[in-house]
């Protein structure tokens, strides 16, 4: 809006009239900025806050491994008096109750007491523990199927070969199982543990390693899809996507794919069936992704604001229950970003609700929907009254006024 200062209106409507314009485009721009200022804080808590420091996180790992590796080395140069009994540190936590215990039995060399000759009688002993490591080994199983002849007719007898996970191949159950954890929880790429392979002396390139795992993913659908129906068989879901970077043939990149993962979490409340997620892969995060992967679901669905979820609430028998701790970090961050006193309100009375539910948490539906009704009703509707009287204050392009909205 430019104005020319060298031709102003005489008429006081006009002036009047020319004031209101530009308080409404001040007001807009200040909305614009507040909430660029919350943007550009927020990524500075991001980079530089306590939750993620400027040091790349896999860098600062092994920097403090190092770290570690050197205060070892300086301890262990350092002259040990071992006592005569051993005790574990204070703060050390003892080692795991499940663990097999292998015991080593050092006993004295005396048979006589070295003080004067006498009688030792026994009067207890000393216990201490160390955690050992077996190392992994291959090993080759041979299968023996001996044959039979009858001498009278010729038959040949012969038990039948039993059936491999991959026709002809090498690798046991067991060995697939390995390198399928390695390779997507320890997040070993399949060279590496080609080289870890060959250091047994065993040699297994990385396409073989490559043929392995996608046969042993071919059985693993099937077990997928049964966990895909029971999951998609309850009556309450909990809904949400990931951003997950994947290659981009041909373009020598990475581009952004989605991970839509879908819960069944009843242990809040103390439902029957236990606890399942699954998880699945789209290229995109369009609506059509969560339509087509809950065609056949019918119930609650537990979710955040995204619009594409309503497509899904669309159908009968779907409905959607809105997340508070989605609504509780909009107001969090304005908080954190402003200071803001309306934003600390809004946050505190979501606290009460909290608390409310912290109460009647794990205990029978009737009662959890009776304290719901008696407590958390008229504190809901008081929230949405107020929110909605301060919203109707504030600018439209507010960062507040996005959290209310939401």
């Amino acid at each position: 809006m430019r104005i020319d200062l060298g031709n102003l209106p005489t008429d006081t409507a006009l002036l009047h009239q020319l004031v209101r314009d530009m308080a409404a485009v001040v007001e807009r721009r200040d909305g614009e900025i507040e909430r660029l200022q919350q943007i550009i804080k927020k990524l500075q808590r991001m980079q530089f806050g306590r939750s993620a420091e400027r040091l790349d996180p896999g860098q600062l790992a092994l920097a403090l491994e190092d770290l570690d590796a050197d205060i070892g080395r300086v301890v262990e140069s350092h002259p040990v008096v071992v006592a005569d009994v051993a005790e574990p540190p204070a703060h050390r936590k003892p080692l795991p109750e499940h663990l097999p215990r292998e015991e080593v039995r050092i006993d004295t060399d005396h048979a006589a007491c070295p003080g004067c000759g006498g009688v030792l009688h026994g009067m207890g002993e000393s216990v201490s523990e160390m955690l050992d490591w077996v190392p992994a080994q291959l090993r080759v199983v041979r299968i023996v199927r001996p044959k039979y002849a009858c001498r009278t007719c010729g038959t040949v007898a012969q038990a039948p070969a039993s059936e491999r996970v991959i026709a002809g191949g090498l690798a046991t159950p067991a060995l697939l199982a390995q390198v399928l954890v390695s390779k997507y929880c320890d997040h070993t790429p399949l060279y590496r543990q080609s080289q870890i392979f060959a250091r047994h002396g065993v040699d297994l390139s990385r396409s073989t390693l490559a043929g392995w795992v996608g046969g042993a993913c071919w059985w693993l659908e099937a077990l997928h899809e049964k966990l895909c129906a029971n999951v998609f068989a309850s009556d309450h879901l909990f809904a949400d996507d990931t951003p997950v970077p994947v290659l981009d043939p041909g373009r020598g990149k990475t581009k952004t794919g989605r991970l839509w993962v879908y819960a069944r979490e009843q242990r809040g409340w103390g439902g029957p069936d236990p606890p399942a997620a699954v998880f699945l892969f789209a290229p995109d995060r369009k609506a059509e992704r969560p339509v087509t992967h809950l065609q056949t679901f019918k119930g609650v669905l537990h979710v955040d604001g995204y619009a594409g979820f309503e497509q899904v609430a669309a159908r009968p028998g779907v409905t959607l229950a809105a997340c508070w701790a989605h609504t509780r970090r909009k107001f969090y961050d304005v908080a954190k970003a402003t200071g803001s006193p309306i934003a600390e309100e809004a946050l505190q009375r979501i606290a009460d609700l909290y608390a409310i539910e912290a109460d009647v948490r794990g205990k029978a539906p009737h009662w959890r929907l009776a304290a719901r009704r008696k407590l958390s009703a008229s504190r809901v509707e008081n929230l949405r009254l107020w929110l909605e009287s301060q919203l109707a204050q504030l600018p439209a392009r507010s960062t507040l006024a996005d959290a209310i909205r939401y």
